[in-house]
């Protein structure tokens, strides 16, 4: 089962911004990991979607696919989901030593995914 990078964007907007009136279960770390996670998947996911139409020769590494972007998809493009992926793989893993991301730090985080998924999405869509 394959879920779209959209529909990924879409649960971690929830539990960064829960409806109001909502029972909050989870402490707003836990939902801002679980947040993280989530983004990082829909990057993945609109990475591999990107390298199939491009090359699908490019999803099989992901080193590689991070390296070469520059070229297929422009500086701007590369260096905004390099950092992206950076940033949400540090606030993916947990750390008995670090405090957890806050809801804030990947809410921004979120818009940065929003916007990589339009860059990489083809021109006729």
């Amino acid at each position: 089962m394959s879920v779209s990078p959209e529909t990924l964007v879409t649960a971690a907007r929830h539990l960064l911004l829960p409806e109001p009136r909502t029972g909050h279960t989870l402490p707003p770390g836990l939902r801002a990991r679980a947040a993280a996670v989530l983004l990082r998947m829909a990057l993945d996911g609109a990475l591999d979607a990107y390298w199939l139409r491009v090359t699908p020769s490019m999803t099989r590494i992901g080193k590689h696919r991070m390296l070469c972007l520059e070229w297929y998809a422009g500086h701007d493009t590369a260096r905004r989901c390099r950092t992206t992926w950076s940033a949400l793989s540090a606030a993916c893993h947990y750390r008995t030593y670090e405090l957890p991301p806050t809801p804030v730090e990947i809410h921004a985080r979120l818009g940065e995914v929003t916007g990589l998924l339009a860059a990489l999405r083809p021109v006729d869509d």
